[in-house]
């Protein structure tokens, strides 16, 4: 079954370049998929050092995020976006399969 892929808008790829930047033993950012807040699961996002064999590498400019298989049958068809507004500043996930999110856009429930 393939997979559907998971996308990078510009504006999160220019954050996590210029974060990268600033973390000199740092490769990537790591976007994972965990059990847990408000609406079931919830994003993580770490900053890594390595790629593991079955992680899913999405490159846009210096840009460099990983997802693991695991969390990306969650995440198929998903953008990464960064949201810059009023209420702050923030890595969002466009999630289609997502049935319900909570209001900060960190959770969701499938």
């Amino acid at each position: 079954m393939m997979q559907e892929t998971v996308t990078l808008s510009d504006a999160a790829a220019r954050r996590i370049a210029a974060i990268l930047q600033t973390e000199h033993d740092k490769t990537a950012m790591r976007v994972s998929v965990e059990g847990g807040g408000c609406s079931g699961f919830s994003y993580k996002f770490d900053l890594v050092d390595r790629e593991n064999d079955d992680d899913l590498v999405l490159e846009k400019g210096n840009a460099k995020v990983l997802i693991d298989s695991l969390s990306l049958v969650y995440m198929g068809g998903s953008e990464i976006d960064f949201v810059d507004n009023l209420l702050g500043q923030s890595f969002q996930i466009k999630n289609p399969n997502a049935v319900a999110s909570c209001g900060c856009g960190t959770s969701f429930s499938v």
